[in-house]
């Protein structure tokens, strides 16, 4: 339907407009050429009646010959006969003699005799142009200028047959070429609005596709244009889109195996304690504790998607006040003191000595430190080593946290980031935590930069800008 839209806008439009040009343009020349052609016909009439004219004036002033004589012998002798006929008219009105030899009929009107005798007129001239005994003729009478007591105008009457028949020729002719000219137009847009046309319709074909879901629909590209860059432009939507859709699912499989993991844990150990009566106070408090940690673990996933849902919807917030930033570090870095040891894995932190104020939210920058801090942990293994190193550097303070463990790819490093995005799919972990802790960074107008080798480890390098010095 908008294909059929785009090609009657064009009809009316573009087309509509070259051919209302031609039109006109042959309107127009028709008009000229007849214009021309009739124009050139009068000239040589009135050179003829100019001539006549002169003649007659020339005889006036000759007393040796009779005037009547002289005049009969003018019109008959006349010498372009040939192309035109010459009539003598009397006072009365009719004609006295012709070139031709033969008379008009009596009641033949002659409307260009009448036009140069009326009072209004003020020339010496009649033209009549129209049709006379079924032909078109051009007819000029010039009043004689003459005093005679016989002799009142001569009229010269000319066939415009063959002028109209080249008339009409030249017309056809124009008619022909303007159209060669719309048929021209007509193929050559044709051709230039189906390259557009049958592109657009395989562009909603495939856009329609690519909606329902099937993010493997893809276009050719057939022309380096506009067209080329919008089958480009749909192409790499789909290719994101179906990353995306590979993210999701991933990230829907991954938050289901860690929700399942912990609600086992605590499910296992409720049964457990129920069932036995007989459980000593050390397996007691062992469940128990198993029950609270897992407990929490599952608190902390469900708050870390909460702020996601918060952040996808435009819903984030972070609440200012004056902080110690080094105070919520170090506290960041104790909580992992145990978990360190227990993993077997060294962490390195030295806190530094100097008291650092900037304006932050307190519970979502610990949440950033923490994020940073678990990802190193998570991601290393036993017997390796955890850094986390703070200093103020200019106008803001610098949090580096390094660590020796399974690195991230040079593919991977640019997108781990984004929403959904897991590098590591054995590792547990939703994939969403950094992508919060960086707009949590952000939203402190602060900037959180990743840089990582495989088998080497990776460093998160955290800055945020000084109260008062940014």
């Amino acid at each position: 339907m908008a294909i059929k839209r785009l090609t009657k806008r064009w009809l009316f439009n573009s087309f509509g407009v070259i051919l209302v040009i031609i039109l006109v343009l042959i309107i127009g020349g028709a008009f000229g050429i007849r214009g021309y052609y009739y124009n050139t016909v009068r000239q040589s009439v009135m050179v003829q009646a100019n001539y006549v004219d002169s003649l007659m004036i020339r005889y006036s002033q000759d007393g040796s010959a009779d005037f009547s004589v002289q005049i009969r012998t003018l019109v008959e002798d006349f010498a372009g006969r040939d192309s035109m006929e010459l009539m003598a008219i009397g006072l009365d009105g009719e004609v006295l003699i012709t070139s031709s030899g033969f008379e008009p009929p009596a009641d033949q009107p002659m409307p260009d005799y009448e036009s140069a005798m009326s009072e209004g007129s003020n020339d010496r001239y009649g033209e009549y142009i129209g049709e006379l005994n079924g032909e078109n003729v051009l007819a000029i009478t010039m009043m004689s200028s003459v005093s005679s007591n016989q002799l009142s105008a001569m009229r010269f009457v000319v066939s415009l047959t063959q002028v109209d028949q080249q008339v009409l020729t030249l017309i056809i002719l124009i008619t022909i070429i303007g159209v060669s000219i719309l048929f021209f137009v007509i193929m050559s847009s044709s051709y230039f609005i189906n390259s557009i046309i049958n592109p657009i319709g395989q562009i909603g074909d495939t856009a329609r596709l690519i909606a329902q879901g099937d993010f493997d629909a893809r276009l050719e590209k057939s022309n380096d244009d506009e067209i080329g860059d919008l089958c480009d432009t749909i192409n790499n939507m789909a290719e994101e889109l179906s990353a995306t859709d590979r993210m999701k699912n991933d990230f829907i499989s991954s938050v289901s195996h860690e929700l399942r993991t912990p609600l086992t844990a605590i499910k296992g150990w409720a049964e457990t304690m129920q069932e036995g009566g007989d459980l000593d106070e050390s397996t007691r408090r062992k469940g128990i504790h198993v029950i609270l940690s897992e407990t929490e673990r599952l608190s902390s996933m469900v708050e870390e998607l909460l702020d996601f849902s918060r952040i996808q919807s435009g819903r984030f917030n972070i609440q200012l006040e004056k902080l110690d930033i080094v105070a919520e570090l170090s506290d960041a870095v104790l909580m992992f003191d145990e978990r360190a040891r227990r993993e077997g894995i060294t962490l390195l932190y030295e806190e530094p000595e100097e008291f650092v104020v900037l304006m932050g939210d307190r519970n979502r920058l610990r949440q950033v430190f923490v994020n940073v801090i678990d990802n190193a942990l998570k991601y290393s293994s036993a017997g390796g080593t955890v850094r986390v190193e703070a200093a103020r550097v200019g106008s803001s303070f610098q949090v580096v946290v390094s660590d020796t463990g399974c690195g991230i790819s040079a593919e991977d490093l640019p997108k781990v980031k984004t929403k959904f995005y897991k590098a590591n799919f054995t590792r547990r972990g939703s994939g969403i935590g950094l992508a919060v802790a960086n707009e949590i960074v952000q939203q402190h107008n602060g900037s959180l930069e990743l840089a990582s080798q495989v088998g080497k480890g990776t460093v998160v390098t955290i800055t945020l800008p000084i109260q008062g010095e940014s």
